[in-house]
């Protein structure tokens, strides 16, 4: 499935090593290569975790396709009515390539 009707529209990519980003896609290609603008990411933290789970801006953003695991559109009307800092959950795995 070719990704370019998502071009222009916010996303969510879970990578290879277990990160969860969120921006607007920019640009695609065959390779599953990504370009994403106002890019954040989300460091969810284990219940048992002092810290509180946290939202990272990294602005523009590459992604090599080999790391993209998981992309698909984000809802933005629910996820701007969730409070991510009081998210809590179990660490993603990340993806082993054999």
């Amino acid at each position: 499935m070719s990704l370019q009707p998502y071009v222009h529209r916010k996303v969510l990519v879970l990578t290879a090593d277990g990160r969860v980003l969120t921006g607007t896609l920019l640009s695609c290609d065959q390779l599953t290569n990504l370009v994403l603008n106002q890019t954040i990411e989300r460091v969810i933290r284990p219940s048992e975790d002092e810290e509180t789970s946290t939202e990272v801006s990294h602005g523009l953003y590459i992604i090599r396709g080999e790391n993209v695991t998981v992309c698909g559109l984000l809802d933005e009307d629910l996820d701007a009515r969730i409070d991510w800092t009081a998210v809590r959950g179990n660490v993603i795995g990340g993806v082993k390539h054999s």
